[in-house]
């Protein structure tokens, strides 16, 4: 029987980072179901979903004491198949405009506030070509209660939106 562990790693980007703990993994006979990674400023981070069999956990926990020494914070959580969202609908959300404080904020209370789960949200921010104003962009995946109809939730997100002066596009995903 295999377990489902999710190891989050952030500490100094290196040459050879996700080799060696990819290499700790498939050394205990895990394997990576699912994963982003990222340099973030100086940093990197890393978030993976591993499977690994039952008796490998604590080895596993054991080699990323190597990581820890060497200044990595690490964290290995079992977890358990998420059910509780089963029959939610899956939107994808792509915000677009100027950069400025409280868009993810204003945009991630609106969800919580309306029960809608946000699976996955990247953003950034980049000079724009010519003037070099701060862009900001989001993209996401968030899941919907059934029970929600989908014109009343999207055109209060619209207005939120519009207010915080970005486009929003919003589809559901096939």
């Amino acid at each position: 029987m295999s377990k489902n562990v999710v190891l989050t790693l952030t500490g100094k980007d290196k040459i050879g980072l996700v080799e060696h703990v990819t290499s700790l993994v498939v050394k205990r006979g895990g394997n990576v179901e699912a994963s982003r990674m990222a340099h973030l400023g100086g940093e990197f981070a890393m978030l993976m979903l591993i499977s690994l069999s039952d008796g490998e956990q604590g080895g596993l926990d054991q080699d990323l004491q190597q990581l820890r020494g060497e200044g990595y914070q690490v964290a290995a959580l079992q977890t358990d198949e998420a059910k509780k969202y089963e029959g939610w609908l899956p939107f994808e959300i792509d915000v677009n405009g100027a950069d400025h404080e409280g868009i993810i904020h204003d945009i991630s209370h609106y969800f919580a506030s309306r029960g809608i789960n946000i699976e996955s949200m990247d953003t950034s921010s980049t000079p724009a070509p010519m003037s070099g104003t701060p862009l900001f962009s989001m993209k996401g995946v968030v899941l919907v209660p059934p029970k929600l109809n989908f014109h009343s939730w999207s055109d209060e997100l619209e207005e939120i939106c519009d207010r915080l002066n970005v486009s929003l596009k919003v589809e559901m995903v096939k």
